[in-house]
Formats: C-alpha cells, structure tokens, sequence
C-alpha cells in the first residue's frame, strides 16, 4: 500500500495549503515531533490547523519557499522579519541538508539593522506590529525602533540646520517608498519629514520609539511637535477606546520631557481633547500638573472649561482649584516668583468675575477660590472684589454668615479709594464691610495728612455711642449708626492742663480735616454715579456668562 505524504495545512483560517510532510520535516522540528520519521502504513489524509502562525499565510508561504528551494530561498530586510518570526515557530534551528538553517540566516540579516534602508525599516517596523503577539517580535521591533532613530540623530547631526534634516541629507541611502517621497513634498518643514511615515504605529509603539528618542537625545521641541501630529491624524479614524489610549500616550510622553518645551496652550489643546474620553486618572492628574506648574502663562479663555457630566455649576472650578494647588505646590522650589503669582492672581481674578454670575455656583467654591491664593499674591483687591459684587448680587439668598465668609477674602488696606466708597454705600455687603472699608482709607488719610502711623480700632464698632470708659477717645457714626473710632490714644492725666487743653485741640483739628476729606471723596463718588449710565460707580464690563 503507497504511503501518504501529502499534508493539509490550515494557517489561521486564512488559506490551506498542501504540502510534502516528509519535505517540511527535514528542515521543522515541530513537523519531526508531529510525525517522526516512520510513515509505514499510513494511508489516511493529514491535516494541521495553526491558529496562531506568525505572518499568517505570507509567513506559511516564505517558510515553504526555504524548504523546497533546499534553503537556497533569499533573506532580505523585506522578508526578514517574518522569516524569523516562522523559523522560531516552526523550530528550524537544527542543522538541515546542506548546512542551511533559516533561523540562524534571519538572525545574521537583522544585526545588520543599521545598514537599512528607511523603507526596508518601515517595512520591518510593520512587520513587526502584525506579528505583535510572537514574543520574540518585541526584540527585533527594539532593534529596528533603534535602528530608525538612530538614522534620525545622524541625519539631524550630519545637518544641524533644521531646514537640511532630511532623509537624503547624510551619506546613508534612504530609499523612502512614494509615500514617503510624497510626504517630503508637502507643505511640512524639512525637520518634520519623517512624521507622516511613522503613522501607522500603534500607540503601545510610538511610546516605545519616543523613549528612544528621549535617550538618543532627539530634539524634544520636533518630538512633541510628532505626538501632536500623530494624534491629529489618528484621530479621525479611531474609536473611542483608541483615542483614549492615544491621548494617554501623549500625556505619558509629554510628562517625560522638559517642561519648557511644551506650552500652555499646547497642553490645554490635550486637556479639552480629553473630555468625555474617561481617561486614566493619573494621566489626568499629571496632565493638570503640568499645566499648573505654567497657569501663569494662561488665559480666561483657557480655563473657561464646562463642568464634567452630573455637576450643575457652568464651569469646572474644581479643576481650576487644582491647577491652583499644583501651582502653589512649586512654592517650595522658589519657582514660583512674585512676578509669576501676581500674573495668576489677576488670572484668578478674572476668572472669579467670569463665573460669579453662574446661580448654581455654590458660595463654598466661589469662597475657595478667592482665597486660594496668598495675599501677598495682590497689590489690589478691586477686582477680587467686583467678583464678589456680581457673586452676592446673583445670590441674594444668601444668609449674613455666607456673606461675611465671602467678605473675609478680601483686605481692605489693598482697595483702593473708588472701591471703598463703593464698598461703604454697597448694602449687599455685611455691615461689617463698610466700616472696615471706611476705617482702612481714613488710616491711609490720616497717614498722608501726618507722615505717621496710627492706630485705627478696626476691630472697634458698636451700636451705641462710646461709654464712659471710653474717654480719651474721639469718634464719629457712620450713616449705618456705627461708632467708627479714628484714634485711640493714652492721655497722660498727671500733664498740666494746658498740655492737655493743647492735645485735644490738635485731636479736634485732625478730625475736621478728616471729615473734610470724606466729605470731598463722598462729592466726588455722586459725580462718577451720575456720569455712568447704570448708576454703578464701581461698573465693570460683562462677563461672557452675562453677554
């Protein structure tokens, strides 16, 4: 009886193919344990189904080709992944007739990575990517990965000047394939020309080529310039799942670099490609790190970001809060100079006005974030302040306690007189307000008037005129009935009296002229309400939530 040879193979579903058993044997060692070297008798039909045969059918196919060819079969940087990926998997590495041994061929031809060309270096890389789940393939993906960025520090090298950073710049060829050539021909600079070509790598992969980068020393400013390029371009093509795993890439790569490289913007442009993507919370708290350790580089516009999903204020001023906390958190590196807090306290301030007349806002936010910075952050209150006008005037409900709270952030001694009067006429304000107000610019008066320092009473108001006790001590009320003390002062009772008679006549006098002056900021405060047409002395332009 004539004995069977003839094999069935079944690669990954995709074709069957119909092979020498005995031929296939000599050179695979998983086909020698399959069969062994007896085949007396067998007469029945054979068939192998692999279901996980690296490069699919085209690997299945470049194998036999070696095998029939009795070895002779061509190793090329096109084929040479994929030749190695099918010898391992097929245990080719005994020695078979002739001396021949596929795998130790595939493996001469890929140390000599550096000699390839651009093209033979994409076609492996997407090799490479296809065969993704062989675990070998992530060793020769390493080497080709290193090979590229190699060809791309000494192009860069070879031609310092950006403009001449080209494949053709430098003595190795670079057969680019038409896409790659057509690339060059667009409209990206000379320095960029490799972005297009690098597309098809997966995420898992450009993470891997920019740590290469970053070690060959690449130029971080074209390397976040690429990661910006590709996510654009995979963008429009992905998933959800895929452009979450793309922007976490990014963010990851990003993080690695330095700082000064990547901008504001550039990082607020993640920040909103971020939302509704549900992205790793880490990677979104490295991500408001980075931008906080710049929030002085930012603009109103940039944190004008929407609230995420089930929250009922307009924006999202907890996030604003934590780029205010990282930023303070350089505090302690002397980063954060006084020129760069007082840019992000006009910031803050600017922002406190824009969200203030939100009616969902709750008074423990708005609280937050006007006292998140320190005061010396401040040369003026105004515009904290003008906040804190639109917010309790939007929020009329609110009790005398949420309003004094509010009220604490702010320092009277840093308004300036405008705001004062405003302040002291403004009934929105607790009580207290107005007469702090008042008490801080008539000590500034009395400074001016006397070169000296006093020492107002800030602390002392009542309902009541002064009693008794509180002889030695001149004062006025306010339009509210406050007392208001101006001074406090010891009299030295043991002085003669006309020492004393001399002392209360210069107190009598100091307290005309501030009278005088009062009364002179008070006519002038109605001409400013007059000659605006709301009737509002202290008016400020609109926020957008109001327009």
């Amino acid at each position: 009886m004539e004995v069977c040879s003839i094999l069935e193979v079944d690669v990954n579903g995709q074709e069957t193919f119909m092979v020498d058993k005995d031929v296939i044997a000599q050179y695979s060692g998983k086909f020698s344990k399959f069969f062994g070297k007896s085949t007396s008798g067998s007469t029945r039909k054979l068939k192998v189904i692999f279901h996980d045969f690296p490069g699919g059918a085209e690997g299945f196919e470049l194998m036999l080709r070696f095998c029939y060819s009795n070895g002779t079969t061509d190793i090329t940087p096109a084929n040479s992944i994929l030749a190695h990926c099918a010898a391992e998997f097929m245990e080719m590495k005994d020695s078979v007739p002739g001396g021949s041994n596929l795998l130790a061929r595939t493996e001469k031809s890929l140390q000599e990575t550096s000699y390839w060309t651009w093209s033979d270096l994409l076609i492996a890389l997407k090799q490479c990517q296809s065969i993704g789940l062989v675990s070998d393939s992530s060793l020769m993906l390493e080497k080709c990965l290193d090979s590229l960025v190699g060809r791309l520090v000494l192009a860069c090298e070879a031609s310092p000047c950006p403009s001449t950073c080209s494949p053709d710049s430098f003595g190795f060829r670079f057969s680019c394939d038409s896409k790659s050539t057509e690339s060059i021909k667009t409209n990206f600079s000379h320095s960029t020309w490799w972005f297009e070509d690098l597309v098809f790598l997966s995420p898992l992969n450009i993470e891997k080529l920019v740590q290469s980068m970053l070690v060959r020393k690449l130029d971080q400013a074209v390397i976040s310039r690429f990661l910006l390029f590709y996510q654009k371009a995979k963008f429009s093509t992905a998933t959800t799942d895929e452009k979450r795993k793309i922007i976490e890439m990014v963010i990851d790569m990003h993080c690695n670099m330095d700082q000064s490289i990547v901008s504001c913007k550039t990082l607020f442009g993640i920040l909103r490609l971020t939302l509704g993507l549900n992205i790793n919370k880490c990677r979104r708290n490295k991500l408001e790190n980075m931008i906080g350790s710049q929030l002085d580089q930012a603009t109103l516009d940039n944190l004008l970001v929407p609230s995420p999903y089930g929250i009922s204020y307009l924006y999202d001023v907890n996030l604003v809060l934590r780029f205010l906390k990282a930023f303070l958190r350089q505090g302690g590196t002397c980063l954060v100079t006084p020129i760069r807090m007082k840019k992000v306290a006009a910031l803050v301030d600017l922002y406190a006005a824009e969200i203030a007349p939100d009616p969902c806002l709750k008074p423990s936010k708005f609280m937050a974030l006007a006292t998140a910075l320190p005061d010396y952050a401040r040369d003026s209150y105004d515009e904290l302040y003008h906040a804190m006008d639109m917010y309790l005037k939007v929020h009329a409900g609110l009790c005398e306690e949420e309003r004094m709270r509010i009220s604490c952030g702010l320092n009277y001694e840093k308004l300036s007189v405008e705001a004062c009067l405003h302040l002291s006429q403004n009934t929105i304000f607790p009580s207290n307000s107005a007469v702090q107000a008042l008490i801080s610019q008539q000590s500034k008066l009395n400074n001016l008037l006397h070169g000296t320092p006093t020492t107002p009473c800030s602390t002392s108001f009542t309902d009541s005129p002064c009693s008794s006790s509180d002889a030695g001590k001149k004062g006025r009320k306010d339009k509210a009935g406050e007392q208001v003390v101006l001074y406090s002062g010891k009299f030295d009772v043991s002085a003669d009296n006309e020492k004393l008679g001399a002392r209360l006549q210069g107190m009598q006098w100091r307290v005309m002229e501030l009278e005088k002056i009062c009364r002179k900021m008070q006519t002038q405060m109605a001409k400013i309400s007059k000659s605006r047409a709301s009737g509002n002395s202290y008016a400020r332009s609109l926020p957008k939530l109001c327009s």
